[in-house]
């Protein structure tokens, strides 16, 4: 079993537009697989997409909101916040099969879908991670694992592939989902910001500070004294925006000087690395590393919009006019730009480990 988280200390990197694409794609291609996306987003971005995009897909994320309890990751917190330190073994009741609400979704694709609800809810959550047992910290900080854990001996499954949105603000919630992951895939994009940002991951999650002495993050500090897992880095991802020239050139600067700040990681802390695929041995060089370790996905500009507003993903989206609700005029998908993007998030999906 692996369990990816997408995060970034940034808002507007495409983390639930990856997080819909490489679930959908990756669903698609191990049919034989159950797959679960968990939404930890407040804003719920990637479930509307999973559910059927702009219009359709909020309304249904609305009715599962509206359900009692709350069929949504809400639901599921509520559950236990009132049972902070025993399991009630609630996680698998609150799922949904995506492609009931979304047939462009394959049906081997299984949601807990984001909720607003989760600010009103963060409070709570902090409040039973600090009285109570010994371990609190811990317990609370394994609701997610405990989450996953119920859905595996609910489909009976030993292994389960699941994908994990966060939201950016390092969060209660953000570290329960870092808590539950193995791989980290943190995307940015083509600004000075996505550098900062970047920093802030690696001393949030691994103490990694750039001057020595500088106080560290407690979650790495209750992480390492409970001796709870820290998701690995297994992709930095550059998600293109434009293809405008002068972007471009800034889209480049940004790669290699995030490229170079994670690779002096690579170069004194290699432990906080998830080197792949099985059987890979450690890269020796530095390109070597950057097979291993960095992507690009390809502008999407019109195919993006259409794919993210219909639900559409973009390896099955065809090209010609799509009606987008709410838009003036049909968007036009051009053959061109799909040959370019389509074999380019197959590529990103084929490096996913199961």
């Amino acid at each position: 079993m692996t369990t990816y988280a997408f995060w970034n200390n940034k808002s507007g990197v495409g983390k639930s537009y990856l997080t819909f694409q490489v679930a959908s794609e990756y669903a698609k291609t191990h049919s034989n697989q159950p797959v679960l996306v968990i939404d930890l987003c407040p804003q719920a971005n990637a479930s509307s997409m999973l559910l059927g995009g702009m219009g359709p897909g909020d309304q249904n994320l609305d009715q599962l909101c509206n359900q009692a309890p709350r069929k949504t990751i809400s639901g599921y917190m509520e559950s236990r916040i009132l049972s902070p330190y025993i399991n009630p073994a609630t996680g698998g009741t609150f799922l949904i099969q995506a492609s009931q609400y979304n047939k462009n979704i394959p049906e081997n694709l299984f949601l807990l879908p984001g909720d607003e609800q989760l600010e009103m809810q963060s409070s709570r959550v902090l409040n039973a991670a600090a009285p109570g047992p010994t371990d609190a910290w811990r317990m609370v900080h394994i609701w997610i694992s405990d989450l996953i854990e119920d859905v595996k001996k609910v489909w009976n499954q030993k292994n389960i592939t699941v994908f994990i949105d966060c939201n950016p603000s390092f969060s209660i919630y953000t570290e329960l989902a870092l808590s539950a992951s193995d791989g980290l895939i943190i995307p940015f994009s083509a600004d000075g910001s996505s550098k900062r940002a970047v920093r802030a991951v690696l001393a949030l999650l691994y103490g990694i500070t750039r001057v020595p002495g500088n106080q560290q993050s407690p979650f790495y500090l209750h992480s390492q004294q409970s001796r709870l897992q820290i998701p690995k880095i297994y992709f930095y991802v550059g998600n293109r925006l434009t293809q405008f020239k002068q972007s471009a050139q800034a889209f480049r600067t940004v790669v290699r000087e995030i490229g170079n700040e994670i690779w002096s990681v690579w170069q004194n802390n290699p432990n906080v690395f998830f080197v792949h695929p099985p059987g890979q041995g450690s890269p020796a060089t530095r390109s070597a590393f950057n097979h291993m370790f960095q992507f690009e996905i390809n502008d999407a500009n019109t195919a993006s919009v259409v794919s993210s507003s219909l639900g559409i993903p973009l390896t099955t989206l065809a090209a010609g006019k799509h009606v987008i609700p709410g838009a003036a005029t049909p968007s036009i998908v051009n053959q061109s730009q799909l040959d370019k993007l389509q074999p380019n998030i197959r590529d990103f999906v084929t490096s996913i480990m199961p």
